[in-house]
Order: structure tokens, then C-alpha cells, then sequence
């Protein structure tokens, strides 16, 4: 008898430890999402770090000798590298537009027509039009703390800075740390000997807080605004804009960076990014949200070459900063996010007008991407998708330069990267075309073993100019 009950006893343990399992089971299943990773109960926090005339071989995880990047290559190699991630534009302020609004810049006025400099000035009259959807307006929508934190580059009137476009903060300056320059040459941007020789304002909001700005210590004061914002929105979603000055000349870097790189002071300038990056995933950690944080890692254009030892490297990209070639546009792209991405390196394509529909589906905003130029990426980072089939348009100046579709790029204009003889400009009939998935240094043109993929380049160029009305531009209205 006692055995038996000794028995009962025992199965009705079982059955109980048995059915807590089942519960545990069924909770933490719940609890996942389609693609198997954990749920939070608020949407993710959101931060993007642009570097500014970042190369695609300054990194480590990308290829570069010279630079120690230890922190991005981790962000690499726990989330997503990119190997084939465009910027909207081949300078500064047009692909800032994109990278925010989602839209082609020329469509918006933000592509210049035609002229030499094609970039925001401190005596600019206009800026990003008010009538445009920026990713920080959309998320404030959402109930997110939206801060800025460095670099802006798309208007210094009141209705053109970023507290008109959905950004609750703002520390950093309005445009290049290059302008307002007391003798504006190569020679001053090569050898800057004082950030003093450049009257460039830092401004917390509409408020300057100095002039000039001591660049030597920028990178270390936006690293430290960027942890004090992470610190006090532990509690509620939030999105960061930390928007490096560097490493666009002139080149400054803290006293501690000084000479630690065997790049010179470049390299020296790209690991002191690399430390800032280091600081922000350290906050995340120590705040215990990295699980709910997309960090996505990307540069607004590539090298400048002008710049010689003072600028980066595109790797084995051809040109540079200025050009559609693939060195001018094709940028380091790094996509992280602990509980959703797993990590794997993405070789189809991707740009800056993806990011803003990326974002709009990872976080559940209500916004609709409709008029933007981008895809949501969302396929992608979650391994449900591996290959892109819409086209990537790049433009300058109002004109389509090339077409990416595919493996395949398409050369209908191009421009030698900004040299001090301006470089020159070729037009052609017949498109180049390069397989840049083989040959990314587009060397060998390959139109003649493809003449079907010219053909569909050239419609889908005719078809986009046709469907496609621009505006005149707003860039270079001055006062």
C-alpha cells in the first residue's frame, strides 16, 4: 500500500513539474516572434552613427591595416556587415536628406543644379523644406525622445534646424567643420593648426555655446551628450542622431588619440570614432536595453582624396568622395540589434532611403512610406530575404548618373572625384556597365557580353526621367 501511494505520490509530482514546464514552454513561446527572438513591451530604441567622409576600407571588419577599430568590428560581427550599402549622394548635405527623409534629394530641392559645390553654406538662404517627414519626426510621433548630436548640415534658419524637423534635442553644429574658414585651401584643411582658423558654432538648440568650436575635443563632448541622452531615456523609447564631424577635414582628435594610430593622424582620428562607438554599446549594456536597440553604423559618402593623407580609404573601390563610382557612394554599413539581427554578413543592396521604411516597420509607426525611394530592409536583417530586385538610382546635380540593378551598375554619366582642377565630366550613349559584385573596382566594362542588361538599364533610365519631375534647387540660393 505505502508503495503505491509512494507511486502516486510521485507520478502527481511528475504530472506538476511536467505542466510547469508546459507553462514555462508555452510562455517564453509566446513571448517570441515570428522570427523566433524575443518581444519587448515598447518598440525598439533607435540610434544611427554617421561618420562624415568615412571610407569603405577605414574598418577593420571592411578591410583596413592601418586603423584599430575593435568596436565596430564587434558591431560587425554580432549584427549585420553590409557589403553592397549606398549613401543618397556623393557629398554631404543631399545625402544627409536621404539618409532622413527617405526621398531622393533632388526631389526635395536638395540636390544642387548643375554647379560646382553642392552643399549647404553658412549664407544659404534655404534648407530641408518644412513639408517633408524626417525619421525623427516620425518616431516623435511615436512618442519618442528624439536627439541630434553632432553634425546637421541642412540649414542654420530657425525653420530649417533640427528642432523643426522632429528633434526634441540638439548639440552640434549646423554645417561643415570646414566652413566659415579664414583662408579656405588645401593648404589650411591639410595643415588646420588651430580649430580657431575655422569659425564654425556649436549650438545646444537655437543657442550658439561657442565660437569657434574647439574641434579637438568634439568627438569626446558628442560621446558624452550621446551616454548622457541613453542615460536619462532608459524608460522610454528614444531615437539618437550622434552625427560625427569626423573624420571630414580638418582633422582633430583628442590629446589621448594623438599618434596611437599607425594611419597617421587619420587613423588616429577613425579610432577615436571607433572608441565613441565603444562608449555607446557600454551604455546599452549597462542600461540592460541593448536587446531593445537597433544601432545602425554608416558614413554619408566616401573618401576625400583631395585630402590626400588626411583622407580614408575606399578599399578596392574605384574614386572617391564626389563620384558615383562605387569609392564615392558605396559606404560601410553596419546594422546591430542583439535580439533580432543575427549575425551574418548581407552582400545584397541596400541604402540610405531604406532606412526611414526600415525603421517605420521594425518600430510599428503609424507613418506610410509612401513617396519614399527606399524598401523596408526588414526581410533582410531578419534572414527571411536574401536578394533585392528594385533598382538603385544615383543622381548628381538633378541627372541620373548610374542605375545598380542587381549584380549589374550602369554608368550614363560620370565625374572624376573632386580635384582641384574641378576633374572633368563624360557622357555616354551607351551606358557602361560593370558586374561590380565581381569587379568592384569597375575595371572591365561588360556591356558588350550583356547587351539585354544595357538595354533594361537604359529603359529604366528613360522611365525614371519621365515619371520623375524635379524641382528647382534650394541649395544654392544665397543671401
Amino acid at each position: 500500500m505505502l508503495d503505491k501511494i509512494g507511486k502516486q505520490h510521485a507520478l502527481m509530482r511528475y504530472s506538476l513539474h511536467f505542466s510547469l514546464l508546459l507553462i514555462v514552454v508555452f510562455l517564453t513561446t509566446a513571448c517570441l516572434s515570428e522570427q523566433g527572438t524575443v518581444k519587448h513591451d515598447r518598440p525598439p530604441n533607435v540610434i544611427i552613427i554617421l561618420a562624415d567622409d568615412m571610407g569603405y576600407g577605414d574598418i577593420g571588419i571592411y578591410g583596413s591595416e592601418n586603423n584599430l577599430t575593435p568596436n565596430l568590428d564587434r558591431l560587425g560581427m554580432e549584427g549585420q556587415k553590409w557589403t553592397n550599402f549606398y549613401a543618397a549622394s556623393s557629398v554631404c548635405t543631399p545625402s544627409r536628406a536621404g539618409l532622413l527623409t527617405g526621398i531622393e534629394p533632388s526631389k526635395i530641392g536638395m540636390a544642387s543644379d548643375g554647379e560646382a559645390y553642392r552643399v549647404l553654406f553658412p549664407d544659404s538662404k534655404n534648407g530641408l523644406p518644412q513639408n517633408v517627414k524626417t525619421i525623427a519626426r516620425v518616431l516623435k510621433d511615436e512618442n519618442y525622445q528624439t536627439a541630434i548630436i553632432g553634425k546637421w548640415h541642412l540649414g542654420h534658419k530657425p525653420e530649417n534646424m533640427p528642432t523643426s524637423h522632429g528633434f526634441d534635442y540638439f548639440y552640434g553644429i549646423p554645417y561643415s567643420n570646414n566652413m566659415n574658414s579664414k583662408d579656405w585651401s588645401v593648404e589650411l584643411l591639410l595643415d588646420p593648426q588651430s580649430s580657431e582658423n575655422f569659425d564654425v558654432p556649436l549650438m545646444e538648440n537655437e543657442q550658439e555655446i561657442e565660437r569657434p568650436l574647439d574641434q579637438t575635443t568634439i568627438t569626446r563632448r558628442y560621446t558624452e551628450k550621446a551616454v548622457e541622452f541613453i542615460n536619462a531615456n532608459v524608460d522610454t523609447p528614444f531615437f539618437l542622431y550622434l552625427s560625427h564631424n569626423m573624420p571630414h577635414t580638418p582633422l582633430f582628435r583628442g590629446d589621448e588619440f594623438a599618434g596611437r594610430s599607425k594611419g597617421g593622424i587619420y587613423g588616429d582620428v577613425i579610432e577615436e570614432l571607433d572608441w565613441s562607438v565603444g562608449q555607446i554599446m557600454t551604455a546599452l549594456e549597462q542600461n540592460e536595453i541593448a536587446e531593445n536597440t537597433l544601432v545602425i553604423f554608416t558614413s554619408d559618402n566616401g573618401p576625400w582624396f583631395l585630402m590626400q593623407h588626411h583622407g580614408g580609404s575606399a578599399g578596392r573601390l574605384r574614386d572617391g568622395k564626389g563620384t558615383t563610382w562605387e569609392g564615392g557612394i558605396r559606404v560601410p554599413a553596419i546594422f546591430w540589434w542583439p535580439s533580432q539581427i543575427k549575425p551574418t554578413p548581407m552582400s545584397t543592396t541596400g541604402s540610405f532611403f531604406d532606412i526611414l521604411p526600415t525603421i517605420i516597420e521594425l518600430t510599428g509607426a503609424k507613418s506610410t512610406t509612401d513617396g519614399l525611394d527606399g524598401i523596408s530592409l526588414k526581410p533582410f536583417l531578419m534572414n527571411v530575404a536574401d536578394k533585392r530586385t528594385e533598382p538603385l538610382y544615383f543622381y548628381r546635380e538633378g541627372q541620373i548618373y548610374a542605375i545598380r540593378l542587381g549584380d549589374y551598375k550602369a554608368h550614363f554619366i560620370t565625374e572624376t572625384e573632386y580635384l582641384e582642377d574641378n576633374g572633368y565630366t563624360e557622357h555616354f550613349e551607351k551606358p557602361l556597365l560593370y558586374n561590380v559584385m565581381t569587379d568592384p573596382g569597375e575595371l572591365y566594362d561588360v556591356g558588350n557580353q550583356h547587351p539585354e542588361i544595357v538595354e533594361e538599364m537604359k529603359f529604366l533610365r528613360e522611365k525614371q526621367i519621365k515619371t520623375v519631375k524635379l524641382p528647382r534647387s534650394l541649395l544654392l540660393d544665397l543671401e
